[in-house]
């Protein structure tokens, strides 16, 4: 039951990503290994709205772009950064950074 609370405190994870990205795909996999089961993927490479709204957000047009609540993560290698430093499980366990 504790899992559940859980699950209803994590914060949302969304990420702008591409259908042919490895970076995406790296992102996801460490996120996953995290124990986040539900990624929002908003692929801009099938919609220039999207990617514009991106790119509004965020200031970068690359993917991905992560975003763990309300908190932009930026890419791949930040995550990763997060990771190694201590501060991704944390984040999301909702913990404000």
């Amino acid at each position: 039951m504790a899992d559940a609370a859980d699950a209803a405190q994590a914060p949302k994870v969304s990420m702008y990503t591409a259908a042919y990205c490895g970076y995406c795909t790296r992102a996801e996999r460490l996120l996953e290994s995290k124990g986040v089961a539900d990624i929002v993927k908003l692929f801009v490479d099938d919609d220039p709205a999207l990617r514009s709204e991106m790119m509004r957000r965020t200031g970068r047009r690359t993917v991905p772009q992560i975003y763990i609540g309300e908190f932009h993560v930026g890419g791949y290698d930040d995550l990763a950064a997060l990771d190694r430093a201590g501060r991704l499980d944390p984040l999301l366990a909702g913990e404000r950074p």
